[in-house]
């Protein structure tokens, strides 16, 4: 079975992969930790500029062995803190809160164009975006979510990995799930609002600040956006 480590190394070296902007993902996955990038080029025995020609795109992409010693490095760093990180991804194999109604890794990952029609979706902001690869979906009833979960919490709607899409239902504007997306640590690849009656504007300018394909879904209920989604 695998441990937390092996688990989180191996989904952050994927996000950082299928992501268009490798450099970024590398940078927000170094600031999620709360290492600098003196501390970590020390551990990887190389050159600041280094780490920050390549979160910065001055390099070009590095290759699949540089990620995996840049993830692992965060990992091990993270370790002899205390595992501080480690501890916090750790939740997402406990207990969750109940304001999630359903969270999948996918095997492998899928075109976000795929799950936007399994949800009879609409693109509001990002079309352009349909066809960036996504590793999994969580699907979250907006209001349960606010009663109770704290910041803390939202780490949960991410699993393990923010190249995933959130599903809000049970929002009819679909401002605080926006709102909440704008002050969270970590971004998801797509957000779908489940319930829309009248989109709120505030909603898709903050999707365009954060660059998030933005989606509405025409379901006509919860079990039965379940039950497409379930079918992918």
């Amino acid at each position: 079975m695998e441990t937390t480590k092996e688990y989180l190394l191996k989904r952050i070296i994927g996000e950082i992969v299928l992501s268009d902007i490798p450099g970024e993902a590398m940078r927000r996955w170094r600031e999620i930790f709360g290492i600098s990038q003196l501390e970590l080029a020390k551990k990887m025995k190389v050159s600041p500029s280094v780490i920050s020609d390549y979160e910065g795109g001055r390099r070009k992409s590095p290759g699949s062995i540089f990620i995996k010693r840049y993830v692992s490095s965060l990992i091990e760093i993270d370790e002899e803190k205390g595992g501080k990180i480690l501890e916090r991804f750790s939740v997402i194999s406990k207990s969750r809160s109940d304001a999630i109604l359903d969270i999948c890794e996918f095997s492998s990952p899928i075109v976000l164009e795929k799950l936007v029609k399994a949800v009879d979706g609409e693109f509001i902001v990002y079309e352009e975006l349909s066809s960036k690869y996504i590793l999994g979906y969580t699907v979250v009833d907006s209001i349960k979510a606010i009663m109770s979960m704290s910041g803390s919490d939202f780490i949960q709607l991410i699993g393990s990995t923010s190249e995933r899409a959130i599903i809000f239902t049970n929002t009819s504007t679909g401002r605080s799930p926006m709102v909440a997306i704008r002050v969270a640590p970590i971004k998801p690849s797509a957000v779908i609002l489940h319930g829309i009656r009248k989109l709120d504007k505030l909603a898709v300018e903050l999707a365009k600040i954060e660059r998030i394909p933005l989606i509405i879904s025409k379901k006509e209920n919860i079990k039965e956006l379940i039950d497409s989604l379930h079918r992918i």
